[in-house]
Order: C-alpha cells, then sequence, then structure tokens
C-alpha cells in the first residue's frame, strides 16, 4: 500500500519554501524592535523595510503604499471598517469579505454572479446607481481569483465601471497574487490585499496595500506601528519570510508560464472517470492550479474522508471555517446544477483540488487513480439526498 502524502490543497495554505524558511531562520537573530533608535533596532526595522519593498514589487506597488498586519482577513477588514456609506460585495465573495461588510455599518448592496462564476456588471451598476447620487463613500469588494472555484474576475473592467460612478476598489488578492502576474496599475485599483501563507510564508503575516492619497483607519491602536494603521510590535522574523516568498515568486513568475495545459489534460483525465462529473466554472478564465469538481450523488465531506484515508489532501471549498464543512455560498451564487434540476445535489457535492509548486505530475496522475476508485465505489460513502 502506497504510503505517501500527497498535498492538493495549495488555495488553503502553500508549504513552506526552503529559502523562505532559510530567511525566518536567520532573522530570528536578529531580536531588536523595530521602532527602536539603536542599531538592533535598525537592523530589525532594516529586514521589515526590505520585505516591505519585496512584497511591493511583486504586485507592482511602491514600497511606501504598503502596510503589514495580522493576515489578510484582518487587512480586509481595516478597508472594509474604515467609514465607508455603501459597501459593495459580489454574493461570491471570501467570508472575509462578506461578514465584515455586513457588520460594519454602511448600507451594503450585494452583486450577482453569472453561472459561470463571473461579476454580473449589469448588477455592478445598477448596485452603484443605487448607492450613489449623494456623493456618499463607496466601496466595492472584488476578488480577483475565487479561492473554491479559481474564477478571474474581470478587475480592470470592475474598476473602470466603479471609477466612472465615483466608487472605490478593494481587491481581495490573496489567490491570484503568486500564481498569476498582478499589477495594482493596471487593474486599476484602490486598495488590494494579499498573504504570506498562500505564497509559502509564514502564516500570521498579511499586507494592504493602498493607493497614494488615501487614507485607512487602524483597527488595533497604540504604538504607531506601521504608519499607525496597526499597532504593536512587528513579527520581523515572519514578515521578512514573507518578502523572500514574494522575491522567489515574481523571479518564478518571469520565466514560467501559467500552467494551463496541465489543468487542461488533469480536467479532461478526471472527468473521463467521473459519471455526470461537472467542472465548476470551466468556461470562465480561471487560475492555472485550481480544479473545482462536482459529483452528482456523493457527499463532499465523504469524498475528502475517503481521499485523505488513501493518502491525498484535498478540500470541499474553503478551508476557513474551523474544520467544518458545509454548503459553499459560492456555489449557492452560482446556482450550481439548478439548470439540471439537481442544484442541492451539485452543490453539495463539490470537491476543490489545488495545486503548488511541489506537486509533480505523478502526483496528479496518481490522484486521477485514486480519484476513480474512490468516486466510483459505493461502500462507504452517504448518498447526497
Amino acid at each position: 500500500m502506497d504510503s505517501r502524502r500527497t498535498y492538493l490543497d495549495y488555495n488553503a495554505t502553500s508549504p513552506l519554501r526552503p529559502g523562505v524558511r532559510d530567511v525566518f531562520v536567520d532573522a530570528l537573530s536578529c531580536f531588536g524592535n523595530p521602532s527602536s533608535v539603536h542599531t538592533e533596532g535598525r537592523q530589525a526595522r532594516a529586514l521589515v523595510a526590505k520585505a516591505r519593498k519585496q512584497v511591493a514589487d511583486l504586485i507592482g506597488g511602491q514600497a511606501s503604499d504598503v502596510s503589514f498586519c495580522g493576515s489578510a482577513t484582518e487587512a480586509l477588514n481595516m478597508v472594509i471598517r474604515a467609514g465607508w456609506d455603501c459597501v459593495i460585495t459580489l454574493a461570491s465573495e471570501h467570508a472575509a469579505v462578506l461578514e465584515p461588510a455586513k457588520g460594519c455599518g454602511a448600507d451594503h448592496y450585494t452583486v450577482g454572479v453569472t453561472p459561470d462564476g463571473l461579476v454580473d456588471l449589469s448588477d455592478l451598476a445598477a448596485a452603484l446607481a443605487r448607492a450613489g447620487g449623494s456623493g456618499l463613500r463607496t466601496l466595492v469588494c472584488v476578488q480577483a481569483a475565487n479561492n473554491e472555484t479559481g474564477v478571474l474576475q474581470p478587475i480592470d473592467e470592475v474598476a473602470a465601471i466603479c471609477r466612472e460612478a465615483g466608487a472605490l476598489v478593494l481587491c481581495d488578492a490573496v489567490q491570484v497574487a503568486g500564481k498569476l502576474s498582478f499589477d495594482v496599475t493596471d487593474a486599476g485599483v484602490d486598495f488590494a490585499v494579499i498573504s504570506a501563507h498562500k505564497l509559502g510564508g509564514m502564516k500570521g503575516v498579511g499586507a494592504v496595500w493602498a493607493r497614494p492619497g488615501l487614507t485607512l483607519a487602524p483597527l488595533v491602536s497604540g504604538g504607531g506601528q506601521e504608519k499607525g494603521l496597526r499597532g504593536g510590535t512587528e513579527n520581523v522574523a515572519a514578515i521578512a519570510a514573507f518578502g523572500a516568498a514574494a522575491e522567489i515568486i515574481a523571479g518564478l513568475l518571469e520565466t514560467k508560464g501559467g500552467g494551463c495545459h496541465v489543468q487542461e489534460a488533469f480536467e479532461t483525465s478526471l472527468l473521463e472517470v467521473t459519471p455526470g462529473g461537472v467542472v465548476v466554472g470551466q468556461r470562465a478564465p480561471r487560475l492555472p492550479n485550481t480544479t473545482c469538481i462536482a459529483v452528482p450523488g456523493r457527499a463532499a465531506e465523504t469524498l475528502v474522508i475517503g481521499l485523505d484515508l488513501a493518502g491525498f489532501a484535498v478540500s470541499a471549498g474553503a478551508a476557513c471555517s474551523s474544520g467544518k464543512v458545509s454548503r459553499s455560498h459560492v456555489l449557492d451564487a452560482m446556482g450550481l446544477g439548478k439548470e439540471l434540476g439537481s442544484g442541492e445535489e451539485l452543490s453539495a457535492s463539490a470537491i476543490r483540488i489545488s495545486w503548488g509548486w511541489e506537486t509533480t505530475q505523478d502526483d496528479l496522475d496518481r490522484f486521477i487513480s485514486v480519484w476513480s476508485q474512490t468516486v466510483t465505489s459505493s461502500k462507504g460513502y452517504r448518498q447526497v439526498a
């Protein structure tokens, strides 16, 4: 029996890259407080400054416009809770956007997505019309790439529509950063958020970029760190590792293609052994490392467990719900399977496979073999009602 573990859940988190680990370990010896003026403090501050530039370079921004915080979720909250009159979100946004948008005290409008997972631009225009008219401060939140389906939104089109309406755009770039080229200037956004651990860095570090001239209110006050946006002594070693991961990936993006051919071949093989299987968002532009497949009559949770027992780590939906497998609001927003009369069934049976820097072609080939056995076997699996 093959005892190897194969990790195929990169959209949840990436393994720590060896070069990043080395930077992190070296930075642990730099114990000074970055806010101190003595030599040890300046050494720590230099590490943070270097990382700030490395992260800014990855997304085409300036170091002076990047601030570090504890996570991408914190960064998103920082922007969304900045005193807007209206906040507009896509129905398929991450919970880290939807939850603060509902509770920030602003008027909240939800924009629908098409069955392919793409923003309904006419619905967006209608929401902007409802939100505007009185010089209100409006923020539109949009993921560059969906964490569950990999669907890529037309960020530049969204930004152009919002700019014409006088609204600002917050881009959740967590999933796209490091997988595809993403430039905040080209995209035309006003705020962008990324996360270290999605890039092969440490968990517990995020970054927010804000267009020059825009101000934010801190979620955590005290000490004045990060231009007053995030009180508390910086996690120097983890930030240094964040910068290293950003620099490594920026170099790889310049030398490697997107890998769409790998995705296409993988999905072709997957569908060949999956009776009635549906690749979610297949007709839309997607991340080249992400496949979300729904299987009629199979419960996602039991498929995940079966694959885990067989040595493969995949997920059902987002890995941000304290280990719970629950119905996906993203797939519901897309109306998955309703045109087939089986929306409940398909939405409850979707599995996400996402690969990354350690994944080999052999890993994907072996997955197809194990998947075929898992999905076609009825033993031990609960049928979806």
